[in-house]
């Protein structure tokens, strides 16, 4: 099918200057992945108001959960999350990116409007919610993958996934940030609650009309030479369909270059989520933060994360595009940013131990965080490059593995930080999520690949592309 002229060499394409309606798509996944991260973190602020016993608002009912009950209602949330990856990522292939992510998102925000009536029946009832919400959102991010390989273009790849999933880092920073003015003010800390589950349905409602799963199914609002170039770009990468290619289980869980991203991901999520659920914990315990100085604080290295992602993302398709990088380099270059950097500045953050050193333990956290940024441009888009028809089920495995972290993480805290007040304790936490960075980072450079693997495509498929003149493997030249 020819969608007209496509100069290889340059990737320059008819139809890919300006906005066009896969810009409204980025949009809206931006704003789904806001929302969906500031229901999934609103506990993690949420709980020091809920368990507050200096009373932050008199007038809102407090109970009293230990530091182990905490830490169970903190990682509840991923017990659930992480069964529905992979189903999510097959159903996001059959069905389609746009229904998923409504169910997910609609869902979740149903259950955020019920959590301050659960909380009233005792920790195990919000344990049983939460774990409920994770399974909603577990199929988010595969859903997600899969829309991004309908929609995203190889030459803008790096810059349309990072925009997309900066949505996370935004929607943090917001509840973050507003978290403990809302648990002040009048409307207390179900508030917190209310706001993030109704903006999920208003998100909901925008997306049941304008969100699509394909530009083949925006034919009535997507412009004709922006479908082409999509789709012809895509062409070279793709069998067409996703849908009809069998998933080739056993080459995916046998591929190397999928176990070393499986780890890599893995890695980055212990401490990443480490950071996220237990920086208001420490703020408080060992900086004396008040609740309006920690959600302001703990919001901070999430809105530096976003800039940076901003930044860095059209310089590294920039790199790609010239052919001043490879692919393959540059995903483990911004990689080993996005790991090894911030594993330094946690082995710093670990002699941190008191408050008269707060300066420059916002700092050090603010790096941490805000360099992990760089993994947008390595693991995280590394999906779409090694299988473009598979990329969904792909995030659903890596992702699956990578939340059982994401239990463990915030589990082990409870364990080891008996006394939330000792900076040796945390420092033993910090010195973990260092190691956890630095190896899982060396094994991705040494394994990882950044090819289009053969197991992309069916053998019918493969023996169609092979007919093609002049085909090239584009994931290596882009």
């Amino acid at each position: 099918m020819d969608y007209g002229t496509i100069r290889i060499r340059n990737r320059r394409y008819e139809g890919s200057d300006g906005l066009g309606f896969r810009h409204v798509q980025v949009l809206l996944i931006f704003l789904c992945l806001t929302i969906a991260y500031a229901q999934r973190v609103n506990m993690s602020v949420a709980i020091v108001a809920i368990t507050d016993r200096n009373n932050t608002n008199p007038d809102f009912p407090e109970y009293i959960w230990d530091e182990g009950q905490k830490a169970m209602i903190l990682s509840s949330f991923f017990w659930g999350y992480v069964v529905t990856q992979i189903p999510g990522g097959q159903l996001a292939k059959r069905v389609g990116g746009k229904i998923m992510l409504l169910f997910a998102i609609s869902l979740c925000s149903l259950l955020n409007l019920l959590t301050p009536l659960f909380a009233s029946f005792g920790f195990q009832a919000i344990v049983g919610l939460r774990v409920v919400q994770g399974l909603c959102q577990g199929c988010i991010f595969p859903s997600t993958h899969t829309l991004l390989a309908k929609w995203a273009p190889p030459s803008e790849r790096g810059t349309i996934g990072t925009y997309c999933y900066s949505g996370a880092q935004f929607g943090t920073v917001v509840m973050l940030a507003i978290s403990g003015v809302l648990a002040s003010s009048a409307m207390g800390w179900p508030s917190i609650f209310y706001i993030s589950g109704v903006a999920g349905i208003v998100w909901s409602i925008i997306w049941m009309f304008y969100g699509s799963s394909s530009p083949a199914d925006s034919r009535d609002k997507i412009s004709v030479e922006e479908r082409h170039f999509i789709e012809s770009s895509l062409s070279e990468h793709t069998t067409g369909d996703a849908r009809v290619v069998e998933t080739p289980w056993k080459q995916i869980f046998t591929s190397p270059a999928v176990i070393s991203l499986v780890i890599a991901h893995s890695a980055h999520n212990w401490g990443f989520w480490t950071l996220l659920t237990e920086i208001p914990s420490y703020m408080k315990s060992i900086l004396h933060f008040n609740i309006k100085q920690n959600a302001l604080l703990s919001a901070l290295p999430y809105f530096v994360m976003m800039c940076i992602s901003f930044l860095l993302s059209p310089f590294a398709d920039w790199l790609t595009n010239r052919r001043i990088l490879k692919v393959e380099f540059s995903r483990k270059l911004f990689n080993t940013i996005g790991l090894w950097l911030p594993a330094a500045a946690l082995i710093g953050l670990s002699y941190v131990t008191s408050e008269e050193q707060s300066s420059l333990a916002v700092t050090l956290v603010t790096l941490a965080v805000g360099i992990n940024a760089a993994t947008y441009l390595g693991f995280q888009i590394n999906h779409i490059d090694l299988s473009p028809n598979h990329s969904g089920t792909l995030m659903g495995i890596t992702n699956m593995s990578a939340n059982i972290m994401s239990i463990i993480a915030p589990l082990l805290v409870g364990e080891i930080v008996s006394n939330p007040d000792d900076p040796v304790q945390w420092r033993i936490i910090f010195y973990i999520a260092a190691a956890v960075y630095f190896f899982g980072n060396l094994q991705f450079i040494i394994f990882g690949k950044a090819n289009t693997q053969p197991w992309n495509d069916t053998e019918a498929h493969r023996k169609r592309n092979d007919n093609l003149e002049g085909a090239e493997n584009p994931a290596v030249e882009y």
